[in-house]
């Protein structure tokens, strides 16, 4: 995707795991975008977005720790640090929440934290255009999922292709807050989808590999709930 130039205006606050910007209160989560750090890629599920609240979360397959940074341009390069996350382990996944102001960004992973890491470019636009863009581009389709409190509604008999992108639309029909967990075959968490009581959250998922995936669900006061999602 070409990004299109636009000014930089960040304002970006991140929670304790994050350098903070003067403000003791966590950012809020807003849309979640799944980040598949390695030793030599980072990949975005999408880098168009919208102004407002994202959280990159990040999953590390790589064989080293990485460091993951969001950088602003400053004069004729993208050596601004406006936020940075902890070490990500291998096999691990961690978050990295902002605030995104319309502007052009990079998201950048560090093995080791070593050198300038690998940067994938992310445009932020209120153009109606680029949104537009965005909703076609960034998942292959969307599966609408209820949690209630009998379980999982909408993801029985779910079948995907290795390397499908799949917009995860939760609903949670209960009156607590409960999390979607999709797991891969290996039982490693890709992406976490959280829903407010009575609320709706949704989540950009790439299915990296053939077997069989779950979906988790779990929450205060209920026993964890789940369903099989099979990539072939």
């Amino acid at each position: 995707m070409k990004s299109r130039t636009a000014a930089v205006v960040a304002a970006i606050c991140a929670t304790a795991a994050l350098t903070a910007c003067g403000d003791d209160d966590p950012a809020p989560k807003g849309v979640e975008v799944p980040v598949t750090a390695t030793d030599t890629s980072c990949e975005v599920a999408t880098t168009l977005f919208n102004p407002g609240a994202v959280t990159f979360t990040v999953t590390n397959r790589g064989q080293q720790a990485t460091g993951v940074y969001l950088y602003g341009r400053e004069g004729d390069g993208f050596t601004k640090v406006v936020a940075e996350a902890g070490d990500v382990a291998p096999g691990k996944t961690g978050d990295l929440p902002a605030t995104l102001a319309t502007g052009l960004y990079e998201v950048a992973c560090k093995p080791g934290r070593q050198g300038d890491g690998v940067r994938t470019r992310i445009t932020v636009s209120d153009d109606g255009a680029v949104a537009s863009a965005a909703a076609e581009t960034a998942y292959d389709r969307a599966v609408a999922v209820e949690l209630t409190a009998a379980g999982i509604t909408g993801a029985e008999g779910l079948i995907a292709e290795p390397g499908e992108k799949i917009q995860f639309r939760v609903t949670n029909k209960t009156t607590a807050a409960r999390t979607l967990d999709v797991l891969g075959p290996d039982g490693k968490r890709a992406a976490r989808v959280k829903a407010e009581p009575n609320g709706t959250a949704e989540a950009i998922v790439t299915l990296g590999g053939a077997g069989n995936w779950t979906l988790k669900v779990k929450g205060d006061g209920a026993a964890p709930v789940s369903s099989r999602l099979v990539v072939r």
